[in-house]
């Protein structure tokens, strides 16, 4: 029993041996960090954010030739602007905008299993269509707001060419687009994912938490997961990473930054999070905490800094919950896998093939 938590504790705290170049660290820090620049060098700062969130679609940047590469981070960057212009269309109604966080995740889901998009998969597009549902419903601005997503993945694009060109990416093997073929499995995880991520908003709205969205964002953020071991190590990493980010993040506040500090802090915690990623996701989640709180809820001014990270903490442990919730069900029980049983039965009968 000691061993094995002994065990556990040691797979918390280790370093994976993965390496990832520095200067791709560099490249999403320059693409997140350039629209908080312009931003605070114009004054407009939180629109300039929303530039910043669409730029994060240089994380899906696959390691291919240029012309794969720019195919991947267009087709990436409209699925943000979907993602977006659904989800703050329907932010007028809590439970419209759950109906509609569910629909999306089900589809990003779906979508970036089957083309085997690799990590981060559907998380961004999910956290992209929360953050959308959690702006104030505002039709005027809704064209020009998509159009800020769309220029940060625009910006990336333009970026990822230059730096594909600079380090030889065309020297790179030929890719061969593979797809999944277990259709059935995918459409049962992406629904019951779905699911879980739909009802811990709704959870989140009837507890009447004033950060809602952070509820949903935790649990898709645990159930990426691939294992239930890894979904565990997640929860614990996510909270106490979040903790610790929290402190982080009121030591940054409790200067009172300008904008101009805030966008240099964003670029300096990208970079950060992007060499930590691979080598522990708890040491990541120190810099997501800051760097996220600075995206999406610096202009919450009636607020104490204090509070405001208390709120989010209590929302990520809630999420967290849900997360752990949802892995049981899909990693320690044969639901799903009698499900999909069934439905290769019924394919089989009427003459197709399995999937």
């Amino acid at each position: 029993m000691i061993k094995a938590l002994l065990i556990q504790l040691k797979d918390l705290f280790s370093w994976s041996d993965i390496k990832r170049p520095w200067h791709l660290a560099v490249l999403a820090a320059v693409c997140v960090g350039i629209p908080a620049l312009i931003g605070a060098a114009t004054d407009q700062f939180a629109v300039a954010t929303l530039s910043s969130l669409g730029a994060m679609v240089i994380l899906y940047l696959p390691k291919t030739r240029t012309a794969h590469r720019m195919v991947t981070l267009a087709m990436c960057s409209f699925g943000f602007m979907v993602c977006f212009a659904v989800g703050s269309l329907s932010s007028f109604n809590p439970y419209l905008a759950a109906l509609a966080l569910g629909v999306l995740s089900f589809g990003a889901i779906v979508i970036t299993r089957y083309y085997r998009l690799p990590s981060p998969g559907s998380f961004f597009f999910i956290l992209v269509s929360a953050l959308a549902i959690y702006l104030p419903f505002d039709l005027g601005k809704w064209t020009s707001n998509i159009g800020m997503v769309a220029l940060g993945g625009i910006l990336s694009c333009a970026l990822a060419f230059v730096y594909s060109v600079m380090t030889g990416a065309n020297d790179l093997p030929a890719t061969k687009v593979e797809t999944d073929p277990q259709v059935n499995a995918i459409i049962l995880e992406a629904a019951l994912v779905a699911f879980f991520i739909a009802f811990s908003y709704l959870f989140a709205i009837w507890l009447a938490l004033p950060n809602a969205l952070w509820v949903p964002i935790s649990c898709a953020a645990i159930l990426q997961g691939a294992t239930y071991r890894m979904i565990w190590h997640r929860n614990v990493h996510r909270i106490v990473g979040t903790a610790i980010g929290m402190g982080v993040a009121w030591c940054l506040f409790s200067l009172q930054p300008n904008y101009w500090v805030l966008a240099l802090s964003m670029i300096f915690f990208q970079f950060l999070v992007e060499l930590l990623i691979v080598k522990n996701y708890g040491a990541a989640v120190i810099f997501i905490t800051p760097l996220t709180v600075i995206m999406a809820e610096f202009t919450s001014v009636n607020m104490s800094t204090a509070v405001l990270l208390e709120h989010r903490l209590v929302d990520i442990s809630i999420g967290s919950v849900i997360g752990i919730i949802g892995g049981t069900v899909f990693h320690r029980t044969s639901l799903l896998k009698n499900i999909e049983s069934k439905m290769n039965a019924r394919s089989s009968l009427s003459g197709r093939k399995p999937s």
